[in-house]
């Protein structure tokens, strides 16, 4: 049964200056004959008079483009409708290609879920671009930009070759061991070739926690006792008056999170309940919730302020560094980095601090190959099974399974076997039109 030719639009809200009606399916270019007449020569854009089928009143006036399969974002063949973003015009557009048969209404990521299917995208592209379309800062357009132009794809499906090519070998001396023109032994070169290709995984593993940090945000937490100036050093890291700043202490009850441009870098900044000891619940739970967030954070900002008893700093893995704060008050005894909320002093000093850390922990590495959580586990399952693979080459029945399963957890990251459920995940994470 043929798929339905699916239409919706692609250009984001109305009211707008162009609204943008993409169509995808078999039914595609009939649809817009019927709607505009003559079509134009395909990825030529030309203007066109929209009526509607059945009275023959115009919808709309706009320019038409036309994309035959297979040369199309789907795949498929498809068209677009660049037409006036009129919410009624748009609205009419839609009523009349959906009254046509074989034309439905797309759903959210049924465009790219279709330029999977017919092989446009591996799953890391589709996944590429859909980070573009999240992307806040310029680090994040450019990480998604590499991970959408395939330099996660280009990797593993080197690696699946090599062992492909160890799995024939391997194989060959398994089902033809009696043959004359087979060799008695593996090739010399066998188990150091895998032990490479096991260092090579290894290598754009280790840049997971550089590529979470560009994709996801690098977390900055702000603890210390309440009125130690957490809040009004979240605001002046901003740039704006997001939180409540009083004189009362735990006027701050839960964690806050700010996301902040920081030199092209997604920073995010979390502002915390003051720890101390409390008989209110919803302090106590705002407290319970800056303990978790303690353990999250690339870094913990810990702030004293001078008018402020000390308080102990919880345990925690993240680095920590202390600022001592309300330094218009008096001058700093301790401390990493001293700051003025108020007049501002040490703000950009630390800001700089800041920048020149992230850059530190970024280390300059292919940030966009590994980022995404799915990553992580999928090249660690191929990183265990490629060892045990090398640890039982003197077994081969025992390692070419072994070397199957590294083939098959690499061949599911780049969407080759059971991706369904990650498809069905992924897809309802996209706009409608896209």
């Amino acid at each position: 049964m043929a798929q339905p030719t699916i239409v919706a639009l692609s250009s984001g809200s109305l009211p707008s200056g162009v609204a943008v009606v993409r169509l995808s399916g078999p039914k595609a270019l009939a649809a817009v004959e019927t709607l505009c007449g003559a079509l134009p020569e395909p990825r030529k854009l030309a203007l066109r008079t929209l009526r509607d089928p059945g009275a023959g009143e115009p919808l709309d006036q706009g320019l038409i483009a036309i994309f035959p399969a297979p040369r199309s974002f789907t795949g498929e063949d498809c068209a677009e409708l660049h037409v006036h973003g009129s919410p009624a015009g748009v609205k009419a557009i839609l009523g009349a290609l959906t009254a046509m048969e074989g034309v439905v209404l797309a759903g959210p990521g049924d465009f790219t879920r279709r330029a999977f299917e017919n092989g446009k995208f591996d799953l890391t592209a589709i996944e590429g671009l859909g980070d573009l379309l999240a992307a806040e800062t310029e680090s994040q357009r450019k990480q998604a930009l590499m991970r959408l132009g395939g330099g996660l794809a280009v990797k593993i499906t080197r690696w699946r070759d090599i062992l492909i090519d160890a799995r024939a070998e391997i194989e060959a001396h398994l089902d033809f061991a009696d043959e004359d023109d087979v060799p008695q032994d593996l090739p010399q070169d066998f188990g150091p070739g895998l032990a490479t290709l096991a260092r090579d995984i290894e290598s754009a593993l280790s840049g997971y926690a550089s590529g979470r940090i560009v994709r996801e945000g690098f977390r900055i937490v702000l603890a210390g006792p309440p009125n130690a100036g957490k809040s009004s050093l979240l605001n002046a890291l901003a740039g704006s008056d997001l939180a409540i700043v009083t004189d009362e202490a735990g006027t701050t009850r839960d964690t806050k999170d700010v996301a902040i441009d920081l030199g092209g870098q997604l920073v995010i900044v979390t502002d915390t309940a003051g720890l101390r000891e409390t008989t209110s619940k919803a302090e106590a739970a705002g407290i319970e919730r800056t303990g978790q967030a303690l353990d999250l954070a690339d870094l913990v900002l810990w702030l004293d302020a001078p008018d402020i008893a000390e308080a102990s700093l919880p345990e925690t893995r993240s680095p920590v560094w202390r600022l001592a704060t309300k330094a218009d008050l008096q001058p700093p005894k301790s401390g990493d980095l001293a700051v003025s909320a108020r007049t501002g002093a040490g703000v950009e000093a630390l800001i700089s601090r800041l920048k020149t850390h992230i850059e530190a922990r970024l280390g300059g590495a292919e940030t966009g190959l590994v980022s995404h959580l799915r990553d992580r586990q999928a090249l660690e399952a191929a990183l265990g099974h490629i060892h045990r693979g090398i640890t039982l080459i003197d077994q081969p029945e025992l390692c070419a399974e072994e070397l199957r399963l590294t083939s098959d957890a690499l061949a599911r990251l780049i969407g080759l076997i059971d991706t369904e459920t990650v498809l069905d995940r992924l897809f309802a994470g996209f706009c409608i039109g896209k």
